[in-house]
């Protein structure tokens, strides 16, 4: 049986299906956005893919979070899901928990961008204007403050922009711009 190429619909079911966590369902909102943000932004062709990676990106984070990755490539490959999608998915737990290293462009911004959106999230639930107006600074004013959002790994968004060859600034600039366009729908706009 030939491989499933899945739409969005089908893996926002699919999401729906191994987590009932709000948080959880909104990051993964957030990651897509962010994904084909930086999908168009970077001229690619196929941004419903990037989209549709972005968004289970943490299929299995809920129900497993002892075998997160693992767990994913499971249940994608019992889908039928195509392998460069499942190895996009995995490579994002690249040195965390997959030992798939990000070698594609939309590996690495995966990679990349997970942790950041968290970054960025708890920032515009701290401000009384959400996610609207918020410079990079102000995220950077945060990075530093390394008690806030204590769970975001930021070596790892560091070490992303340096693998795509990225300023940093740059990387949180866009992130914030794709955020911004499901702020309301992920609770960020005020």
């Amino acid at each position: 049986m030939g491989k499933v190429i899945p739409n969005r619909e089908q893996a926002y079911e699919l999401l729906k299906k191994y987590n009932k966590s709000e948080s959880l369902i909104n990051h993964a909102l957030a990651v897509e956005s962010v994904m084909l943000h930086f999908a168009e932004k970077l001229g690619e062709e196929d941004k419903e893919k990037w989209g549709i990676i972005g968004l289970v990106h943490d299929l299995d984070y809920e129900m497993y979070p002892e075998e997160h990755c693992k767990k994913t490539e499971e249940i994608l490959t019992e889908e039928n899901w195509p392998e460069d999608y499942i190895r996009a998915i995995v490579s994002h737990g690249w040195k965390m928990c997959s030992d798939v290293e990000p070698v594609e462009t939309m590996e690495k911004v995966l990679y990349t961008i997970d942790e950041l959106t968290g970054l960025i999230h708890a920032n515009a639930l701290m401000r009384p204007t959400g996610i609207s107006g918020m410079k990079v600074k102000s995220v950077k004013k945060k990075w530093k403050d390394k008690s806030f959002a204590a769970g975001v790994n930021r070596e790892v968004i560091a070490e992303g922009a340096e693998m795509l060859g990225m300023d940093l600034s740059k990387v949180i600039e866009e992130t914030i711009k794709g955020m911004e366009k499901v702020a309301e729908e992920i609770g960020i706009k005020k």
